[in-house]
């Protein structure tokens, strides 16, 4: 019986062999075609912030710019769920400034009448998140050509490229290339989409944000409002909405990497001292008939003059 399964196992493993080698080699004569989305879809611009790197920082200045134009421009549609009126005295919002704009939120908070137990709104207070711009998901699609606008809170940590992503998509529209057309004809932006090579399949549901410079208009003292700096301030601000504690973290970081650092070199002296300590207590056993001993007692016995 044991043999008769062995049998069966082996015949089966072979079977599975000559399946891969055979997928394979298919594959290898005849490979997939290439799609529209493989051929032009790009990877997201570079782009540099303040926060970046091991020791990086918030430019509060840019990120009361990249606030500014989510409240102005992204707010309409997107939502930030993660984040209170409160947080925003990370950007260096005073007290009574947060009051003024929670206050002043163009979308109340959803309460409920003391009075009545029926459905109401109310406007919002610092301790509240931001609210959402629908009332809910259907409310949502069916203002957007069906299409879900996602929330924004975690959005450079939801995406592949993070910052430069928000920034490559919101600068990244265009008309659609002739040789994209030329080459894939079913590949046409349906009625409704827009082209943008910088998003997963090349068509999204979203026109472009961002048309125009002076679109948001800048307190003095601030780089001038161009479509490429309004995009690179916002794509900003949700790096600071996905992690406000980046550079607290980025501190504790390098305060662990140097305690550890000089704790290596503590460990490796006492290793070595302790190292050298045992060398200097150590006795070895010798007698008179071991070679080293006799070769030295012949020398001394030559230099002295003495035979035998």
């Amino acid at each position: 019986m044991r043999y008769i399964l062995g049998l069966v196992g082996a015949v089966f493993s072979v079977v599975l062999l000559i399946s891969f080698f055979s997928n394979v080699s298919t594959y290898l004569s005849s490979p997939p075609p290439k799609t529209a989305e493989e051929e032009f879809h790009l990877h997201p611009k570079h782009l540099s912030l303040a926060s970046d790197g091991p020791f990086g920082k918030f430019d509060k200045q840019q990120l009361q710019r990249g606030f500014q134009v989510y409240k102005e421009v992204c707010s309409a549609c997107h939502s930030l769920s993660q984040v209170a009126f409160h947080n925003l005295e990370g950007l260096g919002y005073t007290e009574a400034e947060i009051k003024a704009i929670a206050n002043q939120w163009p979308t109340e908070v959803p309460s409920v009448n003391p009075e009545t137990g029926e459905p109401a709104t109310r406007k919002a207070l610092p301790s509240d998140r931001f609210p959402a711009p629908y009332a809910n998901d259907t409310a949502a699609r069916a203002a957007n050509n069906n299409a879900l606008p996602p929330d924004l809170s975690l959005m450079t940590k939801a995406r592949h490229g993070g910052a430069a992503y928000v920034y490559s998509l919101l600068t990244g529209y265009r008309n659609q290339p002739a040789e994209l057309l030329k080459e894939f004809p079913a590949a046409k932006t349906p009625q409704g989409l827009h082209y943008n090579p910088y998003f997963a399949n090349l068509n999204l549901a979203m026109p472009p944000p961002l048309t125009s410079e002076g679109q948001v208009v800048y307190a003095p003292g601030n780089p001038k409002p161009t479509v490429d700096q309004m995009a690179k301030d916002v794509a900003a601000f949700l790096v600071w909405t996905a992690e406000p504690n980046l550079p607290n973290r980025h501190a504790t970081g390098i305060a662990v990497a140097v305690f550890l650092l000089f704790a290596t070199v503590l460990a490796r002296l006492a290793f070595l001292n302790i190292r050298k300590q045992k060398k200097a207590t150590l006795v070895r056993e010798t007698g008179v008939l071991e070679p080293e001993n006799q070769a030295k007692s012949n020398r001394a016995k030559r230099k002295a003059g003495i035979d035998g």
